[in-house]
């Protein structure tokens, strides 16, 4: 007992930070309006989203983050809706990026975040959606029917690395799935590690070859939904909570570090 409490400490004291996106010093999410271009304040760049006001797309709320999180005072619900097309695509988006100027894309670190869906609203499995991704798409979650692939549907929600399917499970509503994109931007790798529930993480892909690459202000928290022909948009909501950037020592206790 004393020995696992030491070692709890000594990773918890060789853990770091670097970027904290868990919503605990923000109100609502109309605080994400205070961040422009011009005035570059609060944890997240908040412009890829449609045409409305920003409680169309995001909402906080105690109720939307994992409930065995106990450092999150709060989560997110992402909406994808008839008016959620940025900058005259297509696509439907709604995606919050890092404001910071830590090295979250330098060394080896951790990208933190749990993710669930609901029976209501439901993202559509006949859709292919770009969950968390960085712009090169060397690592991200992907959750639908991806283009390309036989079939009408795929209920799987997916660890991709460069586009390719490393990890996969059904994505059932209600379940809350913990995630940690470990990156090594030195040595070109990328891991995943993974939870459900209340459960530590545990790696499930040990680093693999792959071409990481960031400017630290492009990692999209959030969606992306391909358009596909026949297939008609519906409101989709998606949850998310304990978002973070750790270096150092990974920490599985689900949430993080105290904030």
């Amino acid at each position: 007992m004393k020995a696992t409490l030491i070692s709890a400490l000594a990773t918890a004291a060789s853990a770091a930070v670097l970027w904290d996106g868990r919503l605990n010093d923000m109100g609502t999410s109309a605080d994400l309006n205070k961040w422009s271009w011009s005035n570059q304040v609060g944890p997240y760049q908040y412009y890829i989203h449609g045409s409305g006001s920003v409680d169309k797309y995001i909402n906080f709320s105690p109720d939307y983050k994992n409930p065995a999180d106990e450092v999150s005072k709060q989560g997110a619900k992402f909406t994808l809706d008839s008016t959620a097309f940025w900058n005259g695509q297509n696509m439907r988006r709604t995606e919050l990026i890092p404001q910071t100027t830590a090295a979250i894309n330098s060394g080896k670190v951790y990208y933190h975040f749990s993710m669930m869906r609901e029976d209501t609203n439901a993202p559509s499995a006949s859709r292919e959606h770009q969950i968390c991704f960085f712009e090169s798409h060397f690592v991200e979650m992907k959750y639908g029917w991806i283009s390309g692939e036989q079939g009408t549907d795929n209920p799987n929600l997916q660890f991709m690395i460069s586009q390719n399917s490393k990890w996969k499970t059904e994505w059932k509503a209600g379940v809350w799935h913990n995630v940690a994109f470990e990156i090594d931007f030195g040595s070109n790798k990328v891991g995943f590690w993974h939870s459900e529930g209340g459960d530590p993480l545990t790696q499930v892909v040990a680093p693999a070859a792959a071409s990481p690459s960031s400017n630290g202000a492009d990692w999209h928290l959030g969606v992306l939904e391909l358009p596909r022909s026949g297939y008609s948009d519906a409101v989709e909501d998606f949850y998310f909570s304990g978002v973070y950037v750790e270096s150092g020592s990974l920490t599985t206790a689900i949430g993080g570090p105290a904030a």
